[in-house]
């Protein structure tokens, strides 16, 4: 909350009006050279410390993303959406990310929790091969982004009930459909899962299955099905 006081106060949005949304959901943000351009140092401050504030509101993280991507030659339309986003962390200064002291990340197996006084302080801990159930969830617009025709991957990741990691991307291939793109999108940031894998492991906390959940039938039967052919090869 802080932080982001600091922020609408570095660029001159205290007094502006907040806002329910940091984007619409029809925003179409472009490279329109009948708009004016604006101070690229400014912009790009904006946007630095937007991206610097996405380590804990992931509720900006795309709307910052799209924006970031005009930092070269941004215009007007592109400050506009920056200040939107401003003015959104205007309205919402008061959310934060919370894990309170009792989350059981919901253990497979029942969770051991010895409490251990040292100090004053209480340490949790959960003995070596107790299994956690971690979980990804990703999704994809067809096209979103229409200067290149190019669409954007989202992605997150649970653990247990808490939610520890997410992100998205602009994808590098352009896909042939809907189902193409939720593809390309389940099978990307597996090496960031595969990551976060062998981090518990050497805590001894075992993952043996990681579901990746999605919502393109289309594209969860070709995750299933091993055969490869012209729509598959990314």
């Amino acid at each position: 909350e802080k932080y982001t006081k600091e922020l609408l106060k570095k660029f001159h949005m205290v007094d502006s009006k907040p806002i329910d949304t940091s984007m619409g959901t029809n925003s179409k943000m472009g490279a329109d050279e009948a708009d004016l351009l604006v101070n690229q140092t400014m912009y790009r401050g904006i946007i630095g410390s937007l991206l610097y504030l996405t380590a804990s509101r992931p509720d900006i993280v795309f709307s910052v993303r799209m924006c970031a991507r005009f930092q070269a030659c941004p215009r007007e339309s592109h400050l506009k959406a920056a200040k939107q986003i401003l003015r959104y962390l205007k309205k919402t200064a008061d959310l934060v990310l919370f894990y309170s002291a009792g989350n059981s990340f919901e253990l497979v197996w029942p969770q051991i929790l010895r409490y251990l006084k040292k100090t004053g302080d209480l340490v949790f801990f959960y003995s070596a091969g107790d299994s956690f159930e971690l979980v990804r969830y990703t999704d994809a617009d067809f096209a979103g982004y229409h200067v290149a025709g190019r669409n954007t991957s989202r992605m997150t990741h649970f653990l247990g009930s808490s939610f520890i990691s997410w992100g998205t991307k602009k994808q590098n291939s352009v896909a042939l459909s809907t189902a193409n793109a939720e593809y390309v999108a389940i099978a990307s940031y597996c090496a960031q899962l595969l990551w976060i894998k062998q981090q518990l492991e050497d805590f001894r906390v075992l993952i043996h299955t990681i579901p990746l959940m999605g919502d393109n039938t289309s594209a969860i039967n070709m995750g299933k099905n091993p055969v490869q052919h012209k729509r598959t090869t990314h």
